[in-house]
């Protein structure tokens, strides 16, 4: 395989760059899909990692939670795209389970793909990004870190983690030229949350959450998508360890 764009320089804003590449987890459906969509639009090269397969041109099938298989996906888009420079993660996995009723089965289910699997996708893409001396690494969380949510410890025990990692490697890597920042995203029609709405785990339904939020619409794949791209563009290379809220002004 290969892509038109690798060694290609692009004109953006009147200036010219070579295109980046960029990796997104859980990029086969919800806000992985937009926001690999995005990216694309955006002049990068991008490619996917999911553990279900893609009509992507450069999807590749992988466990997050395993770190052998990250490495082999990030081996087999640096060979086709080169460097890795922007990583989004976006792959993710939801849990409803009276914390009473919780196994460390159950538990340990939700904090590896939500957790471990960024662990895993940051260490194998780090190097790329510490050779150039550039990157962009965007952690899409959850607004339920700001405010609780019952019955889903273990997926915002997780997703808080992910804040705090986030803080943490932008102070570590910071100086090295690559920022690190997290997208909590709110209310957002995605197959995730319709399951969800399905089997009666939101508390009512899709509307009644959308009368409750201040600006009265559900959230799009879209409106996180844009968020990542503004951390991603070079107008925010001031712009690191910071959690940008995108929920319609249900948490502020």
């Amino acid at each position: 395989m290969g892509s038109p764009l690798v060694g290609r320089s692009l004109r953006k804003g009147g200036s010219r760059l070579v295109a980046k590449t960029a990796v997104v987890t859980g990029g086969a459906s919800g806000i992985g899909r937009a926001v690999a969509e995005r990216l694309r639009k955006d002049g990068f090269q991008v490619a996917v990692i999911d553990l279900s397969p893609t009509d992507d041109q450069f999807g590749y099938v992988a466990d997050v939670t395993d770190r052998e298989q990250v490495d082999t996906a990030v081996s087999a888009i640096r060979e086709v795209l080169g460097p890795i420079l922007v990583l989004v993660n976006a792959a993710g996995v939801e849990g409803f389970k009276k914390f009473m009723d919780m196994s460390f089965s159950d538990w340990t289910k939700v904090i590896n793909v939500n957790l471990n699997g960024v662990f895993h996708t940051i260490q194998a893409v780090l190097p790329d990004m510490l050779e150039a001396g550039w990157g962009r690494i965007v952690n899409i969380s959850s607004s339920s870190t700001h405010s609780g949510q019952p019955f889903m410890a273990h997926y915002v025990a997780a997703k808080s983690a992910v804040n705090g990692l986030t803080k943490s490697l932008a102070l570590e890597y910071g100086p090295s030229g690559i920022t690190v920042n997290a997208v909590p995203p709110g209310f957002v029609d995605t197959p995730m949350l319709r399951s969800a709405e399905q089997r009666h785990l939101l508390g009512g339904t899709v509307e009644d959450h959308i009368a409750r939020t201040p600006v009265r619409r559900v959230g799009r794949p879209e409106d996180i998508a844009a968020a990542c791209a503004f951390f991603i563009s070079e107008e925010a290379s001031y712009i690191t360890g910071q959690i940008l809220g995108v929920n319609g002004g249900r948490n502020t």
